[in-house]
């Protein structure tokens, strides 16, 4: 089992960049695949980016390619998501999934953990 815990989320100006991280409890991290989703009220939650196991291998949603760039550090149990070139249209709540079961490419959202959310507001 893991536990994950999102920071960063705040407000910033279009165009500007934040920088959430995840931290994950439990010795089995790196059997984890690890995913950013992302959720505006009375929509569904979406996929965002998702790593691999091993760090090596990213994917991302068409929304946030070439601006978002997903990352980790299997030392330390945590995930990153690095948010470049904002757009009011990022607001969300952004959260951290992990899933043993798949594949980093087919990461969804019956992920099997997920952290309580961390709230991003871009200003127009």
């Amino acid at each position: 089992q893991v536990h994950l815990v999102e920071s960063g989320g705040g407000l910033v100006q279009a165009g500007g960049s934040l920088r959430l991280s995840c931290a994950a409890s439990g010795r089995t991290f790196r059997s984890y695949a690890m995913g950013w989703f992302r959720q505006t009220p009375g929509n569904e939650r979406e996929f965002v980016a998702s790593i691999s196991r091993s760090g090596a291998s990213t994917y991302y949603a068409d929304f946030v390619k070439g601006r978002f760039i997903i990352s980790r550090d299997n030392d330390k149990n945590t995930v990153a998501l690095q948010m470049n070139s904002l757009k009011p249209e990022d607001t969300a709540v952004y959260y951290c999934a992990a899933d043993q079961r798949v594949s980093y490419l087919t990461m969804g959202v019956n992920s099997d953990y997920w952290g309580q959310g961390t709230q991003v507001t871009v200003s127009s």
